[in-house]
C-alpha cells in the first residue's frame, strides 16, 4: 500500500513538473511580446504586464526548484522561504514602478499607440491562465500540496491582470480613450503589491510555508 502512494505521489510530481515547465515556457514567451509591444506603444501597463510575466517566470522556476526537494520536507521549507521573499521584492518593485509610470501618463496626458500584439496575447492569456490554474489545482488537491494551492491562485492572478489589461487596450484601440491604459496599470498595482507583500512575509507558499 506504501508503495502505491509513493509511486502516486511520483506521479503527481511529474505532472506537475511538466505544468511548472510549462509556465515557465508561457510567461517568457508573453513576457517577451508584452514588453516589447508595450515599447513599441508606449504602454504602461502592457510594460507592467510583462514584466509580470517575468516574475512568473522567477516564481515558476522557484516551485520548480521546491518540487525537486519534495521528500526532503526541512530542505523543501528552507528553499521556500526564500524564494518567496524574493519574488515578493519583485512584485513590490513592479508596483511601485507601474504605479509611478501610470501617474505620470495621466499627468502628462500621454496616449499610447494602439497594440493589436498586446491584445492579442492578454487575450491569449485570459485564455490559457484559467485552464493552467485548473490543472494545478487538480494536483496540488492530489499531493495535499498547499504550496502548488498557492501556485495556482498567483496563476489565476495573471488572469485577472489579463483581464484588466486587455481592457484597457480594448477601450484605448476602439474609443481613443487614452487613459484607459494607465488607469489600467493602477487598477493593477494594489493587486500586485498585496502579492508582494504576502510573499515578503512568505505566506503566498502555505502559509507558515509548512507544506504537505
Amino acid at each position: 500500500m506504501t508503495n502505491a502512494i509513493v509511486l502516486d505521489r511520483h506521479s503527481l510530481l511529474r505532472h506537475a513538473r511538466k505544468l511548472e515547465y510549462f509556465t515557465i515556457a508561457w510567461n517568457s514567451f508573453e513576457g517577451f511580446i508584452s514588453i516589447v509591444a508595450g515599447v513599441m506603444a508606449g504602454s504602461v501597463s502592457l510594460i507592467g504586464f510583462g514584466l509580470d510575466s517575468l516574475i512568473e517566470v522567477t516564481s515558476g522556476a522557484a516551485l520548480l526548484w521546491r518540487l525537486h526537494h519534495d521528500l526532503n520536507r526541512s530542505r523543501r521549507k528552507e528553499i521556500e522561504r526564500k524564494t518567496l521573499r524574493i519574488v515578493g521584492a519583485c512584485f513590490i518593485g513592479l508596483a511601485l514602478y507601474v504605479a509611478l509610470d501610470s501617474a505620470v501618463a495621466l499627468m502628462r496626458h500621454e496616449a499610447p499607440e494602439r497594440s493589436l500584439p498586446g491584445i492579442v496575447i492578454a487575450a491569449l492569456s485570459l485564455f490559457v491562465m484559467p485552464l493552467l490554474a485548473r490543472a494545478k489545482r487538480r494536483v496540488a488537491v492530489g499531493m495535499q500540496s498547499e504550496a502548488m494551492r498557492a501556485d495556482s491562485r498567483q496563476t489565476d492572478f495573471c488572469a485577472y491582470l489579463s483581464a484588466i489589461l486587455l481592457g484597457g487596450l480594448v477601450l484605448n484601440a476602439a474609443f481613443s480613450l487614452w487613459w484607459a491604459d494607465p488607469v489600467a496599470g493602477l487598477v493593477m498595482v494594489p493587486i500586485i503589491a498585496r502579492e508582494g507583500i504576502h510573499g515578503l512575509q512568505a505566506k503566498s507558499c502555505c502559509g507558515s510555508v509548512a507544506c504537505h
